[in-house]
């Protein structure tokens, strides 16, 4: 069990919907998205800090992510940056960063501890026509 409680299994694995349950469901308060525009990565960060900034640019989480969002991902890439270059590194310093982390929905078991789970996208399927007309097409290629 971590400090945040216990990872929640993945509503799949569940026998029944969790709104099913009962008890402890809450509503949620609903706002509006508003569009973002993702910052560029400091040229000057640390490999790892800037790692860590493309691999959440890419992440399906960010689907979720606000102009503030990314400003607090930013200003925590530049404190992982700063902690990783540090020749005498402090473990409070690093949990606070890899907690803040944590808030940002960065790793799997926090989205699940939010409730928030990524699929992986369904396969586009052609329709029938499209069949046809390529078969009829490879028939047309094969008399000629």
């Amino acid at each position: 069990m971590g400090v945040r409680g216990p990872i929640p299994n993945r509503e799949d694995d569940l026998a029944r919907p969790r709104e099913r349950k009962g008890g402890d469901v809450q509503s949620v308060t609903k706002g509006e998205a508003r569009p973002t525009k993702v910052p560029n990565a400091d040229r000057n960060w640390h490999p790892i800090a800037q790692k860590l900034w493309d691999s959440v640019k890419e992440s399906g989480q960010t689907d979720f992510y606000q102009q503030s969002d990314w400003a607090v991902l930013y200003s925590l890439c530049d404190d992982l940056s700063h902690f990783k270059r540090s020749s005498k590194r402090s473990s409070q310093m690093a949990q606070v960063i890899y907690s803040s982390l944590g808030n940002l929905l960065v790793t799997e078991g926090d989205r699940r501890r939010a409730r928030i789970e990524l699929s992986e996208p369904e396969e586009e399927q052609k329709p029938a026509a499209v069949y046809a007309i390529e078969d009829y097409q490879h028939l047309l290629d094969a008399a000629n």
